[in-house]
């Protein structure tokens, strides 16, 4: 099989409207970038039926290739299928919405070939709404003080890797994952570039407020186990409360007659209870995490190929 230089992964849902533009630009750019690339639509089974399409261009374009997976196993498990399809020697990542712009590419290849192992694309200005911009930058600032690790939320998964970070990233068996999350806890030497966030060039955005939680909860649980850690440190907290509380309560016995204060009294029940709650449904979301790995199945599936050069496992990695 010829070498391939430059493969581009891109996780597919809901954006049937942008992926014939998609195609063209990047065909463009990277025509007049390197000898040979290819394109890796990773299709998450979207619900616009979008793979007739994608179908389409990989006969127009010999460059294109799909992959359509067996159901919607979510952007991070579609983006890791990408990776596992590509071939190039190093990879670029992108969305298919068009907020990244194929044009950028130039400048992220022209970091890269510093020596780089990574080059990671940094939005200096962002078209999501401010409701979104604010929760991103708390939900990160909230991940870097639980974790102690500083990660800037103004990253996307708009990159370029180099085969030896793909090749380790690619170990990685979690269901639950963070694309920018397993770069960061790699390490290797990463560079940056900054760019304009572009609109959307069609159609919505799949992640509702819903998706967004559950997406940086699943995030959190991958990191690390602080939360672990956390519902510990309230429990100490709590006990030592609870300590002092019935110190107070058996001297107000032997002073005074009557004991005022039920309510508070009542209060520090509900808490108590509401916290032993929380602690034994967050420890039970660990648990829950380790028996999905342990049943072992995989991680997601491909159901079938368009415009395919190289063979690809039906399954994916477990």
């Amino acid at each position: 099989m010829a070498r391939i230089e430059i493969s581009v992964v891109i996780p597919s849902y809901g954006c049937v409207g942008c992926l014939e533009e998609l195609c063209a630009r990047l065909d463009k750019v990277l025509n007049g970038l390197v000898s040979s690339h290819e394109i890796v639509i990773v299709d998450d089974r979207s619900p616009d039926n979008s793979w007739p399409l994608v179908q389409t261009l990989s006969e127009r374009y010999p460059t294109v290739r799909g992959v359509r997976l067996s159901r919607n196993f979510g952007q991070q498990l579609a983006i890791t299928a990408g990776l596992q399809a590509a071939c190039g020697d190093s990879v670029i990542v992108m969305d298919c919405d068009l907020q990244d712009p194929p044009e950028r590419i130039t400048e992220l290849l022209a970091e890269y070939k510093k020596g780089y192992d990574m080059v990671l694309a940094r939005r200096k200005v962002r078209s999501h709404s401010a409701f979104r911009r604010f929760a991103a930058r708390a939900y990160f600032a909230l991940v870097s003080r639980l974790t102690g690790t500083a990660i800037d939320g103004s990253y996307g998964t708009f990159s370029i890797l180099s085969r030896k970070v793909v090749n380790e990233f690619l170990r990685f068996s979690e269901r639950d994952r963070h694309y920018l999350f397993i770069l960061k806890w790699l390490g290797f030497n990463s560079g940056s570039i900054e760019y304009a966030h572009e609109e959307r060039h069609s159609g919505a955005s799949s992640y509702n407020l819903i998706r967004l939680l559950k997406h940086a909860f699943s995030g959190v649980l991958f990191h690390n186990a602080v939360l672990l850690n956390w519902i510990m440190y309230t429990g100490l907290l709590l006990t030592c409360t609870s300590f002092l509380t019935g110190g107070f309560l058996v001297y107000r016995h032997w002073i005074s007659a009557s004991l005022p204060g039920w309510t508070s009294l009542a209060v520090t029940i509900l808490l108590s209870t509401g916290m032993m709650l929380a602690s034994v449904g967050t420890v039970g979301l660990y648990v829950s995490r380790l028996f999905e790995m342990a049943k072992g199945r995989p991680i997601y599936i491909v159901d079938t190929e368009c415009g395919c050069k190289s063979s690809m496992s039906k399954v994916g990695q477990s």
